[in-house]
């Protein structure tokens, strides 16, 4: 049976709670969502945010993201490029009318804008009052659209993040210790990150997922050269 590596994507979560850096939390979602156009199987899709910060988070992460400029890829001033096919962008328009018609509240972005070069330009889409069920909370749409979700605290927080077929990449923002180390070791994906976006990994260390995000090996790292390895077994007699 021949070996293989299997990456397949993911709908991670960035979970933000009521003792986080919100300064910190909202970049932390920005980046993760929106850079690289979203176009990352890395990309913090899904904000799960506990209700006593979900107010301040979602005005502010609403101001920081109608701030993006949205533009030539190789342009000095450019923070969000373009999408990469017609196809992708025929993608992420329609689960933006999906995520409308599912009754989740469009804060901002979700339009095709026109530069002075062609390309396939969209402003990043923040759905926000989203429920777990609908499908921008579910399926992978890789484009700049992020699902924002209410939780009740930590606990619910951590099961609304592994509720998911998913499991590749993880984060959490917060101020405690606690809630840092048992997020890190109870939630369902192969990479957790706290107080830093999900998005951009260390080509070092071993990649991948759980669950329907990964099969085989990890790839990167020492896992790499384990996966292109055969081990063989030697004894000698004296």
């Amino acid at each position: 049976m021949a070996k293989i590596q299997l990456e397949m994507g993911g709908k991670n979560p960035l979970v933000v709670l009521d003792d986080a850096d919100l300064a910190n939390a909202v970049e932390c979602a920005v980046q993760g969502a929106f850079y690289s156009t979203g176009q990352r199987c890395t990309a913090s899709s899904r904000m799960i945010v506990e209700k006593g910060i979900y107010p301040r988070f979602v005005a502010l992460l609403q101001e920081r993201t109608r701030a993006l400029r949205v533009g030539h890829a190789l342009h000095a001033e450019t923070q969000i490029g373009p999408v990469v096919s017609h196809d992708q962008l025929e993608q992420d328009l329609s689960y933006i009318a999906i995520g409308r018609e599912e009754g989740a509240r469009l804060a901002c972005g979700g339009e095709r804008v026109k530069r002075d070069t062609e390309g396939f330009f969209l402003s990043p889409a923040l759905f926000v009052d989203c429920a777990p069920d609908m499908r921008i909370s579910r399926e992978e749409i890789f484009g700049p659209v992020a699902a924002v979700i209410p939780a009740d605290g930590y606990e619910h927080a951590l099961q609304l993040a592994n509720d998911s077929a998913f499991g590749l990449c993880s984060g959490i923002c917060t101020t405690s210790l606690k809630h840092a180390q048992h997020f890190k070791r109870h939630v369902q994906s192969g990479m957790v990150m706290v107080n830093t976006a999900t998005a951009g990994v260390d080509y070092h260390v071993p990649f991948g997922g759980r669950k329907a995000s990964s099969y085989g090996a990890r790839e990167q790292g020492s896992y790499a050269a384990e996966f292109y390895t055969t081990v063989k077994t030697a004894y000698i007699a004296a």
